[in-house]
């Protein structure tokens, strides 16, 4: 009864963890007035075939130092996760056990007063309950709201590769729990070459971490009552998305908000994870429509940023100002915030680096003003992101009208070559060939 009492009053101060917004301020950090273009050579080869199981494939694109797993998975969400950890096991175990290790070294650094990643209130959290008990809170805080289908993949994972299944379901709370700044753009029609929908995602993360280690594509090929082809571009074994398109050629962009303004009003704990709400998107979703239902009707968590973009005819690009309390729906004629740092641009929708963050969103819009009607996937790659210093963990440019995807990946520990994803060698990918990967013989 006692321990009861003592969880139900740690569950009660979880909820008054986030109930304010934070005051109104502004990023301080700016890209290097001196960054140059990125020429390397994009690739363009052929998927390498390694090998197949039962329910899975796995390939590698790229050559020598660029190279990215790409793991093709069929089955019930059950299944596919027992596939993926028995194709790419060493990968799956190294990737959760070292952010598990990641995780500790956050907070013992936070606990120190030394720089850390973690959010405040998970902080406040760790230094109440401990570690253990803080991420089984977000897990009670965050179950009630996940959809099954994620706990079955994470629970395949589990029993195909050892890892607990608790520590794999703490991991894949760390969107929930760490700090990210990150860009994007969404831009169409007048602004880019042949008027296709290009959608920039960059993510700027930890590049500390582990996860420069272990970058892997997962093309999921669902069931037929469980959605369409999609493709998560993340690292081994996580499962959650923060970058990904699908063969509704729909595809998400997202950015941690540090630097929020009034208008977000309050966070939360209790919802969906946002790394799930965003792969329901890319699964289960074809319209713009669908999107906004799906996260106007959430019960949403922390301040965030989301693109969503939709290839097909009468679809178009929407960023989301994202949060417990709204959800806001952002075309070129419509975006926030307003200010003479971030003024409107025809047919281009644009963030860089946060909410209030005028030394990027800057440098970002003037890049795309500079090649407004030219934009293209090189443009971007030469021009754009290398000189806005933006997506250094790994960097995604999505054309959703011909569902091509650009990727380059930060370097990983001993590699030559520029540490940062956007200023190393991009690979280009034909997604409707991997919309059609034929499943293993086996």
């Amino acid at each position: 009864m006692c321990s009861k009492m003592v969880w139900m009053a740690a569950v009660a101060a979880l909820a008054l963890v986030a109930v304010s917004p934070a005051d109104a301020a502004e990023c301080h950090s700016h890209p290097d007035p001196n960054a140059k273009g990125n020429f390397n050579p994009i690739w363009e080869g052929q998927p390498t075939f390694v090998r197949e199981v039962k329910n899975a494939k796995l390939y590698t694109i790229g050559t020598g130092e660029n190279k990215i797993d790409v793991v093709h998975l069929w089955g019930t969400p059950y299944e596919m996760g027992v596939a993926h950890a028995t194709l790419a096991n060493a990968s799956v175990q190294a990737l959760i056990n070292k952010v598990w290790g990641y995780l500790e070294d956050q907070v013992a650094q936070a606990i120190n007063g030394t720089v850390h990643n973690l959010k405040p209130q998970f902080v406040e959290l760790i230094a109440e309950f401990g570690m253990d008990a803080a991420l089984e809170l977000e897990v009670d805080a965050t179950n009630k709201y996940t959809p099954k289908h994620f706990n079955d993949e994470l629970q395949g994972l589990a029993d195909a590769s050892g890892v607990p299944f608790k520590k794999i379901q703490h991991v894949h709370l760390i969107g929930e729990l760490t700090k990210g700044s990150c860009s994007m753009y969404g831009a169409s029609n007048t602004a880019t070459v042949g008027g296709k929908l290009l959608q920039l995602r960059a993510l700027d993360w930890d590049v500390d971490g582990p996860f420069k280690d272990y970058p892997e594509i997962v093309i999921y090929h669902p069931n037929e009552d469980n959605g369409h082809p999609f493709a998560n571009i993340a690292w081994s074994g996580f499962i959650g998305s923060i970058t990904g398109m699908s063969s509704e050629q729909m595809a998400i962009s997202e950015i941690g908000v540090s630097f929020p303004d009034e208008t977000f009003g309050k966070e939360s704990r209790f919802g969906i994870p946002f790394t799930y709400i965003l792969r329901d998107i890319i699964q289960f979703d074809t319209s713009l429509a669908d999107a906004e239902k799906r996260l106007t009707d959430a019960h949403r968590t922390c301040d965030l940023i989301f693109g969503v973009g939709d290839g097909k005819a009468n679809g178009g690009f929407r960023s989301v100002q994202y949060s417990a309390s709204v959800a806001n729906f952002y075309d070129d004629k419509t975006m926030q915030p307003t200010a003479d740092w971030h003024p409107r641009m025809t047919d281009v929708v644009y963030y860089g680096m946060d909410w209030l963050c005028p030394t990027y969103t800057q440098v970002l819009h003037d890049q795309l003003a500079k090649h407004h009607g030219n934009i293209t996937a090189e443009v971007t790659i030469q021009d754009i992101v290398p000189i806005v210093q933006t997506g250094d963990l790994h960097t995604a440019i999505y054309d959703l009208t011909d569902s091509v995807l650009h990727v380059a990946v930060a370097a990983g520990t001993g590699f030559s070559g520029p540490p940062m994803a956007y200023d190393r060698t991009f690979l280009k990918v034909d997604m409707k060939a991997m919309w059609a990967e034929a499943p293993p013989a086996v």
